[in-house]
């Protein structure tokens, strides 16, 4: 009988597991620095900078990742105008950062679902196991509603998480794409809806006086979310991904909430009631039985031998905010 697997960050030498530790406490405390920088600029403004500035440097090194414009632009509208422009929106008084946080993760049920639809997947027990434990942690959110937490806060994150596992579909058209490269090239095609959504929604005059009067925290906000955020954390993830197994590195991303519960706990007060930790600990479920169940399936079903090793999966599946 084969050994069980060690756990994730055990099988990584331990300068990769800082590394990936850095990227999802990135991932997990930018929804922190959101916060921050919503406090001085509206939220499709936010959006607009955000993508402009992870296009505008980054294009000049990087090149076009092998992959259609078509996708590419669908990619940029679905993540960018979708899944970005609707969190934004929402967390600007609608709902805290560390219910956003796990919220969003609801992506995970939605991106199965299209997998059912567009290629006749067959929904696994354990992914049932894990789409009911989500369910129910989602459930128990929008049966506390309140000042944190509103009924529209939590439909346009559900609508963001839409979003981003359409966005997932899209991008698992091209498997051999480079994912940074994707994500910086998608992102030209995120900023004129965003920009335009601004105009319409915000109106010139308001963008004006909140870009003429941001203060040096929120455009280290801005800069964070396009640099750290998205340039830094998905190169590092692609580096990690390109060597070692996807089921290695993978289960690290389950941290990314935990670390923006706590980070807006620590920084911004947000409060943490038996309800939400109880919510928490249900998405969490769901997702570490998602990730985790194909990992540990081995130690009880011995694999054919022919069967294939592990293959690195690509970025496009990871947590991102």
């Amino acid at each position: 009988m084969a050994p069980p697997p060690r756990p994730a960050f055990a099988a990584l030498p331990w300068r990769h597991a800082l590394l990936a530790l850095a990227v999802v406490a990135v991932w997990g405390s930018n929804f922190v620095v959101i916060e921050v920088a919503l406090r001085e600029l509206p939220p499709l403004l936010l959006a607009t900078l955000r993508f402009a500035f992870a296009f505008v440097p980054a294009a000049l090194v990087i090149k076009r990742p092998a992959a259609p414009w078509r996708d590419l632009a669908a990619y940029g509208l679905l993540i960018g105008a979708g899944q970005f422009g609707l969190i934004y929106i929402a967390m600007d008084g609608h709902i805290s950062p560390g219910l956003a946080s796990l919220v969003v993760q609801a992506q995970v049920v939605f991106t199965i679902g299209f997998s059912m639809r567009l290629t006749g997947e067959r929904v696994a027990p354990f992914q049932v196991g894990a789409l009911v434990l989500a369910a129910v942690g989602i459930a128990v959110i929008a049966l506390h509603a309140g000042p944190d937490n509103t009924p529209l806060g939590l439909a346009m994150v559900l609508g963001a998480a839409l979003c981003w596992a359409g966005g997932n579909t899209v991008a698992r058209r091209s498997p051999n794409a480079d994912m940074l490269a994707y994500m910086v090239w998608s992102s030209l095609f995120a900023i004129p809806p965003l920009l335009v959504l601004s105009l319409v929604f915000e109106g010139w005059p308001v963008m004006a006086g909140a870009l003429r009067h941001a203060d040096a925290a929120a455009w280290a906000a801005v800069l964070w979310q396009s640099g750290a955020n998205t340039l830094f954390a998905y190169a590092a993830w692609a580096w990690l991904l390109a060597r070692h197994p996807a089921a290695t590195v993978a289960p690290v991303s389950l941290l990314v909430p935990v670390f923006a519960i706590a980070a807006s706990a620590w920084l911004l007060a947000e409060p943490l009631p038996a309800w939400k930790l109880a919510a928490a600990a249900l998405v969490l479920g769901g997702l570490a039985l998602n990730l985790l169940w194909p990992r540990l399936r081995p130690s009880s079903s011995p694999r054919s031998p022919r069967a294939a090793p592990d293959r690195p999966e690509r970025p496009d599946r990871s947590p991102r905010d």
